[in-house]
């Protein structure tokens, strides 16, 4: 997880992420996109660690 008031590179496109919410007949809020934002590098992080604990360096669907 981010320190306290560390930013972190936006790895989720907002501009898909706003249309998708938006086709849903909702609005979205930036506070939204950082928190997707920050799903995913938890996602990622922990899919990461799963690879390497099976001694992989790919990290695969199945880590997800």
């Amino acid at each position: 997880m981010a320190k306290s008031g560390e930013c972190r590179e936006m790895l989720v496109v907002s501009s898909k992420a706003k249309a998708y919410i938006k086709s849903k007949g909702l609005m979205c809020s930036a506070e939204v996109l950082e928190a997707a934002n920050e799903s995913l590098y938890e996602c990622l992080d922990r899919a990461a660690e799963r690879a390497q604990a099976n001694g992989r360096k790919t990290v695969q669907a199945k880590d997800v």
